[in-house]
This record gives structure tokens, sequence and C-alpha cells, in this order.
């Protein structure tokens, strides 16, 4: 009873700082604006729908690209189903509003009784699919109170997360609403029927399939092709300040024949002229290309093609190893046999672990490690050994996508 007066507590302060912070934070200002009449517009958009619905929800763009493969899989393998997609974050739901894969696309209510009770009822899912973490109690208790089918898939556990503490009663009661649980570990099999939840399946991580096919999908980039010509090419994708730091004063260095394609996780105005000016006369912008430069830099001030920029290296930075939040993804870059190089927080990223342990990537926390890493690639079968080892890895672990699929099928079939 009091985890359950927390719970309603914390999503009512969540919900007020978020309305504080909308007055002066455009993230914070989607987020409310995009649920203003949330309600009655799902009502109207599904109003005609005639359709049997799958619901999939995602937290943000993460979790949606790790459940693309399960999407588009449902699209192609149940096409006689609507399938309506939700984000609770406007990083998801902003990027991906006008996504073909799915019917609907809404962002999500906030947590309560009403809202859950109100949307499911008009969403009336005959199955419901969370990708990886996003657990809302209203919703789950809803859904196992109607005998809706849902499904986790992808999910990871770890023995500090609160599912496994003294005080996790209310996280151990939503995991108990999902009549299926795919994890990506058998780690996480123990830890889950350590609390008594005995429903889980080692179903590995979607994330595999996403980007194998993703990477199958050749687009090509004249500007890249332009800028790269017969150079070695170290693409840093997803970097923050300090990635770009230790980038820059390793520039001078780099080894002949190389050259650096750098993108940036932020690219507001502000933070790409921070680049421009570190980086003084190396940098030549990609919105600004003219058809040539002679700049060792090309700084990508646009979004939404990372991956298949990868296409297009010799080795990757992943950015984002020196913050708390830890590396970015390291399966885009490696699905191309990519050396890959991060910085020391990684930890709590499985395949950012496994990546090293399998000699596809190393830690870098300083210049002169990455120059000798690159540099020791003069010799080719040391970057040959790196590059298999990445791509094997990633090519190893597909199937993810079929295993949940199997099980979707008995539920809707």
């Amino acid at each position: 009873m009091i985890s359950f007066l927390i719970y309603r507590l914390v999503i009512g302060v969540y919900v007020l700082g978020i309305k504080v912070a909308s007055l002066f934070q455009p993230k914070a200002k989607l987020f409310v604006d995009g649920r203003k009449g949330l309600l009655d517009k799902i009502r109207r958009s599904l109003i005609n729908e005639e359709r049997r619905r799958i619901w999939v929800h995602c937290a943000s763009l993460g979790e949606f690209e790790q459940g693309r493969p399960v999407i588009e899989a449902l699209r192609v393998q149940h096409p006689d189903y609507a399938i309506i997609l939700t984000f609770f974050s406007p990083s998801g739901y902003e990027v991906r509003k006008d996504y073909d894969g799915a019917d609907h696309i809404f962002y999500l209510p906030v947590d309560n009784l009403y809202n859950a009770q109100t949307f499911i009822g008009l969403v009336s899912p005959s199955i419901c699919l969370f990708v990886k973490y996003e657990l809302w109690y209203f919703y789950l208790s809803a859904l196992k109170q109607d005998g809706v089918a849902t499904i986790l898939f992808s999910a990871k556990f770890n023995q500090d997360q609160g599912f496994f503490k003294w005080y996790g009663g209310l996280q151990r009661e939503m995991l108990s609403c999902f009549t299926d649980i795919f994890v990506q570990d058998q780690e996480s099999v123990d830890l889950l029927k350590s609390i008594n939840i005995n429903n889980a399946i080692i179903g590995g991580d979607t994330r595999f399939d996403r980007v194998v096919k993703a990477a199958s999908q050749v687009i090509t980039l004249p500007i890249a092709e332009a800028f790269c010509g017969s150079s070695k090419i170290l693409i840093a994708g997803s970097t923050w300040t300090d990635d770009e730091q230790l980038l820059c004063k390793a520039l001078p260095s780099l080894p002949e024949g190389w050259k650096l394609i750098l993108v940036p996780h932020e690219v507001h105005e502000s933070h790409i002229n921070e680049i421009v000016r570190s980086y003084e006369n190396d940098v030549v912008k990609w919105s600004e290309w003219s058809g040539s430069s002679d700049r060792k830099v090309l700084l990508v001030d646009k979004v939404g093609f990372l991956l298949q920029l990868y296409r297009y290296g010799t080795a990757a930075w992943v950015g984002g190893g020196f913050g708390k939040a830890g590396v970015h993804n390291v399966l885009e870059p490696a699905v191309y046999g990519l050396p890959c190089f991060y910085g020391p927080v990684f930890h709590q990223f499985i395949e950012a672990v496994d990546l090293v342990e399998q000699g596809g990537a190393k830690v870098v926390n300083k210049p002169e490690d990455l120059i000798g890493l690159l540099s020791s690639f003069h010799n080719e079968a040391i970057y040959r050994r790196m590059a298999v080892a990445a791509k094997e890895y990633v090519m190893s672990r597909q199937g993810a996508t079929e295993k949940v699929m199997t099980r979707i099928d008995q539920y809707i079939s």
C-alpha cells in the first residue's frame, strides 16, 4: 500500500515538474503539448478502425529501434491486424510519428487509473508488447484484469534494480502482470526466479536483428563518398563534449591517410558552433558541403543516418563512454566489421562488454591510446582480427525476433 501511494506521488510530482520545465525546455513542452486532448485524439483516430489491434509500447527512440524488427515482422505475418504504437518520450514520438510500419502512433497518456482504463478501452488490444524496461503499474494492471496477453521482450535485469530490493514490491507486482518475459541472458532468468517470476524465456536481443537488416539495405550518401575518397575513416558516432575534446586532441596526430567523420549526439546550433570553434580550420559541416574539401573532419550537423554512415568507416569511435549514462549503440558500427573504440563507462551494456572481451573493441582513456591503436592498423593482421571479431559477434546473435514472433503467433493466430 505504501509503495502504491509513493508511486502515485512520484508520477504526480514528475508531471508537475514537466509542466514547470515546459516553460523553458522545448523537450518538456513537447511532452506536455503532445498530451493535451490526447484521449480524444485517440478516440477519433480509432473510431473507424475495425481491425483487431496489436499495441506496441516503446519508451523512446532507442526502444523503438529495439522493437522495430518485431513490429515489421507483425506487419508481414499479421497484415489483418492494426498496429498501435505508443511512445512515452518526445525523442521517440517526434522522430517516428510518421513511421509507416504502424497504423496509429500516439504518445502514451500519463499513467493513472482513469487514463489507463480509458486508453485500453479505446485501443482494445488483442495483445500488448512492451520493449525492454518500460513498466507502468495502472496500464499493466488493466491489461491483466482484461485478460490481454502481455509480452515484455529484449529485457535485461541486474541485481541492482529495484525489482530485487526490499522496497521493490510494486515493481515485482508489475512484472507479475506479464504473460511472458523474453530476456537477453541466463542471469536475468535466475534473478527473476529469485523473486518468483517463473515465466522468463531467454530470447536474446532484437537489436541484433535490427542492425543486420538495416545494414543490408544499402543507401548511398554522396557527401560521405566524396569526403572519404581513398582515405581511411574514423567515424565518431553519437559523441558528447568529452568525446569531441579527446578526438580534437588526437586529430593532429592521426596516422597518415586518416580522416574523421564526426556525428554529435546533439546537433543544435550552439553545440555545432562550439565544435567548429574547437576544430578551427580542420572541419567542414555536412550542411555546407560544396562538392569537395581538403579538410580532415566532416561534421555531420543533421540527424537520422548514422547507421548508414558507418558503412563508410574503417574504424568507429562510439560516444558516451565518458558520461554517466555510458556508451551509445556499439552494434551499429560492429555489424559493418568496424573495430570499435569507446570511453571507460560501458559496463552497464552487455554488448559493449562482450565486444571488448571478444576482441572487437578497445577501451580508450586518452588521445594517445587512440593514436596508438589506429597506428597499429598498419599491421593488416591486427586490423583484420578486430574487424572480424566485431562482425562475427553481431552476426552470431541473430534470431531474437523469430523467438518472440513464435510466441505471439500462439496468442493471435
